[in-house]
């Protein structure tokens, strides 16, 4: 027995190593899969009521991924034209964070031989800075190369979005088609539920970032706004992020930390009440995810597709405990994965 247990050990961990060079190796085509499942949780209501209306399945189809192609197009488009603007905006900050760092490195001098000062700018090189800013954008928005791709899949998921539960039903006996149909409508509702709470609370976290910005007149305060509801998608790491950057613009830009200060004390309390408080009433026990679990696949799958990997973690997360939930012989996952 304990042979066979280590046998057993063995064999799944070379098997999650395999999957996670397999997934790392076929990004270019798995990556473009996955967005497209994740597309069709945010798509499938739509279809849905369009059904019900009695219009053309294929008609419905159509509009749908039509309209999303050009809204997702426009985001891609905005976002990455602000990143630009913002990177090429970091020059004139040069002397502010020169100076700066002149009066650090002057406030912090102590008694002893002189020395000559150090060019702060040189050794900074702003323009490198705002370079590697903008290649940063790009892993977030390499799916854009692949959106027709993207799309493809798309459509023929929600075409067979229908006909899932008949091929189930010929397919299995009674209770197991049943069993499986369920776990289908679980990972369905609780998905479409997640990224809905997550949209919406993204969204009023970007908006209100974006007006104390503009009160106090920071630069890029749109930019910021757009970035902020992005990265809200990405948890725990991404709101430290968001509001990282709007902090450190305001601590350069004006010649009082004051600026600065009462902005890190507003957004970060809001991304605090929205994110602690108001988003886990909202989603209750729609998720019910563990924080280490959160962590685990966030880093994992941001190791392996980047950014876009780790938007898809949450939701990647919640589809597996779901399906440990209704095998009976991995019940325990579930739990291991569960809060409390």
């Amino acid at each position: 027995m304990k042979e066979n247990k280590v046998v057993v050990a063995s064999l799944v961990i070379i098997v999650i190593f395999l999957a996670g060079v397999v997934l790392r190796l076929a990004k270019p085509v798995l990556f473009p899969f996955f967005l497209a499942i994740f597309l069709s949780f945010v798509l499938s209501p739509a279809l849905d009521f369009m059904t019900r209306l009695k219009i053309p399945k294929f008609v419905s189809i159509l509009f749908i991924v039509i309209f999303a192609f050009f809204v997702i197009y426009l985001l891609g488009a905005l976002f990455y034209s602000s990143g630009k603007t913002f990177a090429s905006g970091f020059p004139k900050y040069a002397e502010k964070i020169s100076s700066i760092l002149t009066s650090i490195q002057e406030s912090l001098k102590l008694s002893g031989p002189e020395r000559e000062p150090v060019d702060w700018v040189g050794q900074l090189d702003i323009n490198r800075v705002g370079g590697f800013f903008i290649s940063s954008l790009g892993p977030f928005f390499a799916f854009m190369s692949n959106l027709f791709l993207v799309f493809i899949f798309l459509i023929f998921i929600l075409a067979g979005r229908g006909r899932i539960k008949e091929k189930i039903e010929r397919s299995f006996s009674s209770y197991r088609s049943l069993q499986i149909i369920n776990v289908i409508q679980n990972i369905d509702s609780q998905i479409q539920r997640y990224l809905a709470i997550k949209t919406v609370v993204s969204f009023a976290t970007g908006v209100i970032a974006t007006v104390v910005l503009l009160i106090f007149g920071v630069d890029f305060a749109v930019v910021f706004g757009f970035i902020t509801f992005i990265l809200n998608y990405i948890p725990n790491i991404g709101s430290i992020i968001a509001t990282s950057f709007p902090v450190a613009i305001a601590a350069i830009q004006f010649e009082t930390l004051w600026p600065a200060f009462w902005i890190l004390i507003i957004l970060g309390s809001t991304q605090m009440i929205l994110g602690n408080f108001v988003e886990p009433r909202v989603m209750g026990q729609g998720l019910g995810l563990s924080t280490l679990v959160v962590l685990f696949f966030l880093f994992f799958w941001g190791w392996l597709w980047g950014i876009g990997g780790m938007i898809l973690a949450v939701p990647t997360a919640a589809i597996v405990k779901i399906v440990c939930r209704n095998i009976p012989s991995l019940n325990f996952m579930a739990e291991l994965m569960s809060k409390g």
